[in-house]
Protein backbone atom coordinates (compact mmCIF):
# COMPACT_ATOMS: atom_id res chain seq x y z
CA UNK A 1 0.00 0.00 0.00
CA UNK A 2 2.85 2.33 0.89
CA UNK A 3 4.46 1.86 -2.42
CA UNK A 4 1.39 2.79 -4.24
CA UNK A 5 0.65 5.77 -2.49
CA UNK A 6 4.22 6.95 -3.07
CA UNK A 7 3.69 6.04 -7.04
CA UNK A 8 0.35 8.24 -7.22
CA UNK A 9 2.06 11.09 -5.52
CA UNK A 10 5.10 11.19 -7.42
CA UNK A 11 3.08 11.18 -10.86
CA UNK A 12 0.78 13.74 -9.53
CA UNK A 13 3.53 15.88 -8.53
CA UNK A 14 5.43 14.87 -11.86
CA UNK A 15 2.21 16.15 -14.01
CA UNK A 16 1.59 19.25 -11.78
CA UNK A 17 4.94 20.36 -12.57
CA UNK A 18 4.44 19.52 -16.26
CA UNK A 19 1.36 21.41 -16.22
CA UNK A 20 2.46 24.46 -14.92
CA UNK A 21 5.01 24.75 -17.45
CA UNK A 22 2.97 24.12 -20.34
CA UNK A 23 0.64 26.68 -18.95
CA UNK A 24 3.83 29.48 -18.79
CA UNK A 25 4.49 28.68 -22.00
CA UNK A 26 1.48 28.66 -23.71
CA UNK A 27 0.95 32.84 -22.72
CA UNK A 28 4.39 33.20 -25.21
CA UNK A 29 2.46 33.33 -28.39
CA UNK A 30 2.22 31.31 -31.47
CA UNK A 31 5.77 31.78 -32.11
CA UNK A 32 6.32 29.37 -29.69
CA UNK A 33 4.33 26.38 -30.87
CA UNK A 34 7.59 24.51 -31.40
CA UNK A 35 8.78 24.84 -27.64
CA UNK A 36 5.62 24.11 -26.59
CA UNK A 37 5.34 20.87 -28.51
CA UNK A 38 8.91 19.85 -27.21
CA UNK A 39 7.96 20.44 -23.68
CA UNK A 40 4.72 19.03 -23.79
CA UNK A 41 6.83 15.58 -25.50
CA UNK A 42 9.54 15.80 -22.81
CA UNK A 43 7.45 16.29 -19.78
CA UNK A 44 5.24 13.83 -20.54
CA UNK A 45 7.76 11.60 -21.29
CA UNK A 46 9.43 12.43 -17.93
CA UNK A 47 6.19 11.42 -16.04
CA UNK A 48 6.25 8.36 -17.24
CA UNK A 49 10.18 7.60 -16.64
CA UNK A 50 9.53 8.60 -13.22
CA UNK A 51 6.76 6.42 -12.78
CA UNK A 52 8.67 3.61 -14.40
CA UNK A 53 11.17 3.80 -11.68
CA UNK A 54 8.71 3.94 -9.29
CA UNK A 55 7.61 0.54 -10.36
CA UNK A 56 10.74 -1.01 -9.96
CA UNK A 57 12.32 1.21 -7.45
CA UNK A 58 9.75 0.05 -5.11
CA UNK A 59 9.78 -3.92 -5.61
CA UNK A 60 10.76 -5.78 -2.77
CA UNK A 61 13.05 -7.68 -5.08
CA UNK A 62 14.53 -5.26 -7.53
CA UNK A 63 14.16 -6.82 -10.88
CA UNK A 64 18.05 -5.58 -11.47
CA UNK A 65 18.61 -7.72 -9.06
CA UNK A 66 17.31 -10.74 -11.02
CA UNK A 67 18.91 -10.41 -14.35
CA UNK A 68 22.53 -8.99 -12.96
CA UNK A 69 23.52 -12.02 -14.56
CA UNK A 70 22.21 -10.29 -17.80
CA UNK A 71 24.11 -7.20 -17.36
CA UNK A 72 26.99 -8.10 -19.64
CA UNK A 73 24.66 -9.60 -22.32
CA UNK A 74 23.13 -5.93 -23.15
CA UNK A 75 26.92 -4.69 -24.19
CA UNK A 76 27.62 -7.48 -25.87
CA UNK A 77 26.37 -8.49 -29.73
CA UNK A 78 28.39 -11.69 -29.65
CA UNK A 79 26.75 -12.33 -26.32
CA UNK A 80 23.24 -12.08 -27.67
CA UNK A 81 23.48 -14.32 -30.95
CA UNK A 82 25.29 -17.08 -28.50
CA UNK A 83 23.51 -17.31 -25.62
CA UNK A 84 24.47 -19.92 -22.78
CA UNK A 85 20.75 -19.92 -21.75
CA UNK A 86 17.57 -19.39 -23.47
CA UNK A 87 16.73 -15.79 -23.09
CA UNK A 88 13.16 -15.10 -22.25
CA UNK A 89 11.41 -12.40 -23.22
CA UNK A 90 7.77 -10.77 -23.16
CA UNK A 91 4.96 -8.63 -25.61
CA UNK A 92 2.46 -7.37 -24.01
CA UNK A 93 -0.19 -4.34 -25.55
CA UNK A 94 -0.67 -2.46 -22.45
CA UNK A 95 2.59 -0.92 -22.47
CA UNK A 96 2.11 2.27 -24.29
CA UNK A 97 2.37 4.04 -20.91
CA UNK A 98 4.88 2.07 -18.77
CA UNK A 99 5.83 -1.19 -18.52
CA UNK A 100 4.59 -2.18 -15.40
CA UNK A 101 2.30 -4.91 -16.94
CA UNK A 102 5.22 -6.80 -18.43
CA UNK A 103 6.94 -6.38 -14.85
CA UNK A 104 2.91 -7.96 -13.64
CA UNK A 105 3.70 -11.12 -16.21
CA UNK A 106 7.17 -11.64 -14.68
CA UNK A 107 5.96 -11.72 -11.11
CA UNK A 108 3.71 -14.29 -12.15
CA UNK A 109 6.33 -16.56 -13.55
CA UNK A 110 8.75 -15.68 -10.90
CA UNK A 111 11.10 -14.45 -13.18
CA UNK A 112 12.83 -11.39 -15.41
CA UNK A 113 12.52 -11.24 -18.92
CA UNK A 114 16.07 -10.36 -20.37
CA UNK A 115 14.14 -9.29 -23.87
CA UNK A 116 11.44 -6.75 -23.99
CA UNK A 117 9.39 -6.67 -27.28
CA UNK A 118 7.74 -3.43 -29.23
CA UNK A 119 6.08 -3.06 -32.46
CA UNK A 120 6.67 -0.12 -34.82
CA UNK A 121 5.56 0.69 -38.22
CA UNK A 122 7.56 2.78 -41.11
CA UNK A 123 5.93 6.37 -41.83
CA UNK A 124 5.56 9.78 -40.84
CA UNK A 125 3.90 9.87 -37.79
CA UNK A 126 5.41 10.45 -34.42
CA UNK A 127 5.21 6.93 -33.49
CA UNK A 128 6.51 5.76 -36.24
CA UNK A 129 10.14 7.59 -35.85
CA UNK A 130 13.16 5.89 -34.23
CA UNK A 131 11.12 4.61 -30.75
CA UNK A 132 14.08 5.97 -28.82
CA UNK A 133 12.21 6.72 -25.55
CA UNK A 134 10.40 3.11 -25.42
CA UNK A 135 14.16 1.84 -25.97
CA UNK A 136 15.67 3.73 -23.24
CA UNK A 137 13.02 2.81 -20.91
CA UNK A 138 13.85 -0.67 -21.88
CA UNK A 139 17.49 -0.05 -21.09
CA UNK A 140 16.81 1.27 -18.14
CA UNK A 141 14.55 -1.62 -16.52
CA UNK A 142 17.49 -3.68 -17.60
CA UNK A 143 16.80 -5.63 -20.50
CA UNK A 144 17.32 -5.70 -24.41
CA UNK A 145 14.92 -4.24 -26.64
CA UNK A 146 13.37 -6.36 -29.49
CA UNK A 147 11.58 -4.72 -32.17
CA UNK A 148 9.76 -5.67 -35.05
CA UNK A 149 9.42 -3.05 -37.69
CA UNK A 150 6.73 -3.20 -39.91
CA UNK A 151 7.50 -1.64 -43.67
CA UNK A 152 3.95 -0.52 -44.22
CA UNK A 153 4.05 2.18 -46.63
CA UNK A 154 1.14 3.79 -46.35
CA UNK A 155 1.65 6.10 -43.60
CA UNK A 156 4.31 8.26 -45.68
CA UNK A 157 2.44 11.83 -46.53
CA UNK A 158 3.18 13.24 -49.96
CA UNK A 159 6.47 15.31 -48.62
CA UNK A 160 8.28 12.08 -48.01
CA UNK A 161 8.71 11.46 -51.91
CA UNK A 162 10.78 12.76 -54.02
CA UNK A 163 8.80 13.97 -56.38
CA UNK A 164 6.60 15.08 -53.99
CA UNK A 165 3.53 12.16 -54.86
CA UNK A 166 2.30 9.64 -53.00
CA UNK A 167 1.82 6.32 -54.93
CA UNK A 168 -2.21 5.58 -55.04
CA UNK A 169 -0.68 1.98 -53.84
CA UNK A 170 1.88 2.57 -51.67
CA UNK A 171 2.26 -1.00 -51.02
CA UNK A 172 2.00 -2.46 -54.43
CA UNK A 173 5.88 -3.31 -55.47
CA UNK A 174 6.60 -1.08 -52.16
CA UNK A 175 9.71 -2.86 -52.20
CA UNK A 176 11.06 -1.72 -55.71
CA UNK A 177 10.40 1.74 -53.97
CA UNK A 178 12.68 1.09 -51.39
CA UNK A 179 15.77 -0.74 -53.20
CA UNK A 180 15.13 2.66 -55.32
CA UNK A 181 15.51 5.04 -52.44
CA UNK A 182 12.42 6.33 -51.91
CA UNK A 183 12.75 6.14 -48.31
CA UNK A 184 16.71 6.20 -47.55
CA UNK A 185 16.28 9.90 -45.45
CA UNK A 186 13.24 7.96 -43.28
CA UNK A 187 15.85 4.81 -43.06
CA UNK A 188 19.36 7.08 -42.62
CA UNK A 189 17.26 8.95 -40.19
CA UNK A 190 16.17 5.74 -38.08
CA UNK A 191 19.52 4.29 -38.71
CA UNK A 192 21.38 7.63 -37.32
CA UNK A 193 18.88 6.93 -34.05
CA UNK A 194 19.65 3.12 -33.39
CA UNK A 195 23.54 3.77 -33.85
CA UNK A 196 23.19 6.18 -30.59
CA UNK A 197 21.62 4.23 -28.72
CA UNK A 198 25.32 2.48 -28.47
CA UNK A 199 24.24 -0.82 -27.54
CA UNK A 200 22.83 -3.89 -29.14
CA UNK A 201 19.39 -4.11 -30.31
CA UNK A 202 17.44 -6.97 -32.02
CA UNK A 203 15.26 -5.53 -34.80
CA UNK A 204 12.84 -8.57 -36.89
CA UNK A 205 12.38 -6.58 -39.87
CA UNK A 206 9.57 -7.43 -42.18
CA UNK A 207 8.51 -10.18 -40.38
CA UNK A 208 5.92 -13.17 -42.50
CA UNK A 209 6.99 -11.50 -45.76
CA UNK A 210 5.61 -15.17 -47.24
CA UNK A 211 2.37 -14.44 -46.02
CA UNK A 212 0.19 -13.63 -49.18
CA UNK A 213 -2.95 -12.71 -46.53
CA UNK A 214 -2.12 -10.15 -44.29
CA UNK A 215 1.18 -7.37 -45.08
CA UNK A 216 1.65 -5.24 -47.41
CA UNK A 217 4.90 -6.12 -48.13
CA UNK A 218 4.19 -9.92 -48.60
CA UNK A 219 4.22 -11.67 -52.05
CA UNK A 220 0.63 -10.41 -52.93
CA UNK A 221 2.74 -7.23 -53.54
CA UNK A 222 5.79 -8.20 -54.48
CA UNK A 223 8.05 -10.58 -55.78
CA UNK A 224 10.16 -12.63 -53.21
CA UNK A 225 13.55 -11.25 -55.09
CA UNK A 226 12.38 -7.71 -54.62
CA UNK A 227 11.83 -8.67 -50.88
CA UNK A 228 15.23 -9.76 -50.41
CA UNK A 229 16.44 -6.96 -52.55
CA UNK A 230 14.92 -4.03 -50.02
CA UNK A 231 16.25 -6.32 -46.76
CA UNK A 232 19.82 -6.09 -48.05
CA UNK A 233 19.67 -2.27 -48.84
CA UNK A 234 17.90 -1.29 -45.50
CA UNK A 235 21.20 -3.19 -44.16
CA UNK A 236 23.62 -1.76 -46.26
CA UNK A 237 21.99 1.69 -45.04
CA UNK A 238 22.61 0.37 -41.40
CA UNK A 239 25.95 -0.42 -42.34
CA UNK A 240 27.04 2.57 -44.02
CA UNK A 241 25.85 5.02 -41.03
CA UNK A 242 27.37 2.77 -38.38
CA UNK A 243 24.38 1.19 -36.57
CA UNK A 244 26.40 -2.06 -36.15
CA UNK A 245 24.64 -2.20 -33.04
CA UNK A 246 21.78 -4.19 -34.93
CA UNK A 247 20.91 -6.99 -34.80
CA UNK A 248 19.13 -8.53 -37.78
CA UNK A 249 15.98 -11.19 -37.42
CA UNK A 250 14.71 -12.48 -40.43
CA UNK A 251 10.91 -14.24 -39.12
CA UNK A 252 8.95 -15.79 -41.77
CA UNK A 253 5.62 -17.75 -41.43
CA UNK A 254 5.95 -21.30 -40.84
CA UNK A 255 2.91 -22.56 -42.98
CA UNK A 256 3.99 -21.21 -46.38
CA UNK A 257 7.45 -21.66 -48.48
CA UNK A 258 10.14 -19.19 -47.14
CA UNK A 259 13.28 -20.03 -48.81
CA UNK A 260 13.16 -17.82 -51.47
CA UNK A 261 12.72 -14.99 -49.25
CA UNK A 262 16.12 -15.43 -47.28
CA UNK A 263 18.09 -12.27 -47.79
CA UNK A 264 21.72 -13.90 -47.25
CA UNK A 265 23.86 -15.27 -44.52
CA UNK A 266 25.58 -12.19 -44.44
CA UNK A 267 22.44 -10.14 -43.63
CA UNK A 268 20.99 -12.23 -41.41
CA UNK A 269 21.97 -12.68 -37.58
CA UNK A 270 19.23 -14.60 -36.15
CA UNK A 271 16.24 -16.87 -37.99
CA UNK A 272 12.78 -15.93 -35.88
CA UNK A 273 9.35 -17.44 -35.96
CA UNK A 274 5.66 -16.94 -34.18
CA UNK A 275 4.26 -19.84 -32.80
CA UNK A 276 1.03 -19.15 -32.11
CA UNK A 277 -2.10 -21.61 -31.32
CA UNK A 278 -5.10 -20.47 -32.15
CA UNK A 279 -7.59 -23.62 -31.25
CA UNK A 280 -10.53 -23.60 -33.63
CA UNK A 281 -11.23 -19.65 -33.24
CA UNK A 282 -11.26 -19.76 -37.19
CA UNK A 283 -11.99 -22.35 -39.91
CA UNK A 284 -8.65 -22.68 -40.68
CA UNK A 285 -7.78 -23.62 -37.07
CA UNK A 286 -7.55 -26.18 -35.08
CA UNK A 287 -5.68 -27.26 -31.70
CA UNK A 288 -2.32 -27.26 -32.57
CA UNK A 289 0.53 -28.53 -30.58
CA UNK A 290 3.92 -26.22 -30.28
CA UNK A 291 5.56 -29.35 -31.95
CA UNK A 292 2.81 -29.83 -34.98
CA UNK A 293 3.53 -25.55 -35.55
CA UNK A 294 7.44 -25.55 -35.09
CA UNK A 295 9.31 -28.52 -35.81
CA UNK A 296 8.89 -28.85 -39.64
CA UNK A 297 9.65 -25.49 -39.59
CA UNK A 298 12.97 -26.13 -36.85
CA UNK A 299 14.42 -28.78 -39.09
CA UNK A 300 14.17 -26.74 -42.75
CA UNK A 301 15.90 -23.59 -40.84
CA UNK A 302 18.65 -25.53 -38.93
CA UNK A 303 20.49 -25.79 -42.32
CA UNK A 304 20.92 -21.72 -41.84
CA UNK A 305 22.85 -22.12 -38.59
CA UNK A 306 21.46 -19.62 -36.84
CA UNK A 307 20.32 -19.01 -33.32
CA UNK A 308 16.53 -19.20 -33.17
CA UNK A 309 14.48 -16.91 -31.23
CA UNK A 310 10.75 -17.98 -30.99
CA UNK A 311 9.10 -13.94 -31.82
CA UNK A 312 5.94 -14.68 -30.37
CA UNK A 313 4.69 -17.59 -28.36
CA UNK A 314 1.59 -18.31 -26.85
CA UNK A 315 -1.60 -20.62 -26.81
CA UNK A 316 -5.54 -19.67 -26.62
CA UNK A 317 -7.45 -20.97 -24.31
CA UNK A 318 -10.35 -22.29 -26.90
CA UNK A 319 -11.16 -26.14 -26.92
CA UNK A 320 -7.86 -27.32 -25.41
CA UNK A 321 -6.20 -26.94 -22.25
CA UNK A 322 -3.44 -24.32 -22.71
CA UNK A 323 -1.38 -25.27 -19.12
CA UNK A 324 -0.86 -28.67 -20.80
CA UNK A 325 0.20 -26.63 -24.04
CA UNK A 326 2.90 -24.55 -22.43
CA UNK A 327 4.13 -27.65 -20.28
CA UNK A 328 5.00 -29.65 -23.39
CA UNK A 329 6.47 -26.61 -25.52
CA UNK A 330 8.64 -25.98 -22.83
CA UNK A 331 9.65 -29.31 -20.97
CA UNK A 332 12.27 -30.29 -23.88
CA UNK A 333 12.78 -27.16 -25.94
CA UNK A 334 16.63 -27.28 -24.75
CA UNK A 335 16.88 -31.11 -26.08
CA UNK A 336 14.30 -30.98 -28.87
CA UNK A 337 15.19 -27.71 -29.94
CA UNK A 338 18.56 -26.53 -29.42
CA UNK A 339 19.15 -23.74 -31.88
CA UNK A 340 16.18 -21.76 -30.30
CA UNK A 341 18.05 -19.49 -28.20
CA UNK A 342 15.50 -16.89 -27.56
CA UNK A 343 11.17 -16.98 -26.28
CA UNK A 344 9.60 -14.56 -26.46
CA UNK A 345 5.36 -14.58 -24.92
CA UNK A 346 3.24 -13.18 -26.43
CA UNK A 347 0.78 -10.81 -24.18
CA UNK A 348 -1.70 -9.61 -26.02
CA UNK A 349 -5.02 -9.18 -24.36
CA UNK A 350 -7.03 -7.14 -27.41
CA UNK A 351 -5.85 -8.90 -30.66
CA UNK A 352 -8.15 -8.21 -33.59
CA UNK A 353 -5.04 -8.39 -35.92
CA UNK A 354 -5.79 -11.66 -37.14
CA UNK A 355 -9.42 -12.86 -37.01
CA UNK A 356 -12.86 -11.20 -36.23
CA UNK A 357 -13.24 -11.71 -33.09
CA UNK A 358 -10.94 -9.94 -30.25
CA UNK A 359 -8.80 -12.33 -29.05
CA UNK A 360 -7.12 -12.86 -25.48
CA UNK A 361 -3.51 -14.21 -25.31
CA UNK A 362 -2.82 -12.96 -21.52
CA UNK A 363 -1.40 -15.60 -19.24
CA UNK A 364 -0.59 -13.72 -15.73
CA UNK A 365 -3.78 -14.69 -14.19
CA UNK A 366 -4.38 -18.19 -15.41
CA UNK A 367 -2.97 -20.10 -12.33
CA UNK A 368 -2.66 -23.49 -14.24
CA UNK A 369 -0.33 -22.11 -17.03
CA UNK A 370 1.77 -20.16 -14.89
CA UNK A 371 2.58 -22.71 -12.92
CA UNK A 372 3.13 -24.89 -15.36
CA UNK A 373 5.11 -22.64 -17.09
CA UNK A 374 7.90 -21.86 -13.87
CA UNK A 375 7.74 -25.59 -13.26
CA UNK A 376 9.30 -26.24 -16.80
CA UNK A 377 11.81 -23.09 -17.05
CA UNK A 378 13.04 -24.57 -13.98
CA UNK A 379 13.89 -27.65 -15.17
CA UNK A 380 16.15 -26.52 -17.91
CA UNK A 381 19.94 -27.32 -17.51
CA UNK A 382 21.68 -24.90 -19.47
Amino acid sequence: MKSATFRIISTLLAIGISSLIVYALSHAGKSTKGPIENVMIYTGEAVKDFEQKAIVEQREEKREDKLKWFQPYTLSRKMLEHPGKILLGAYDNETSESYESIVTLEDSLKTAFPLIHIYCAWGSKKEERFPTDQVKNIISLGSTPVITWEPWLGDFTDEDYPDGHKPVEPDRNGMKNVVAGIYDAYLIKWATQARKIGRPLFVRLGHEMNDSYRYGWGPQNNAPQDFVAAWQHVHEIFEKEGAKNIIWIWSPHPAYEFREFYPGDEYVDYIGTGTLNYGNVATWSQWWTFDDIFSKFYDSVTTYKKPIMVTEFGSLAVKGNRAEWYADALSSMPTDYPMVRSIIFFHYSKDNTTTQQTLDWYIKNDKPVTTAIIKEIGKWKQ
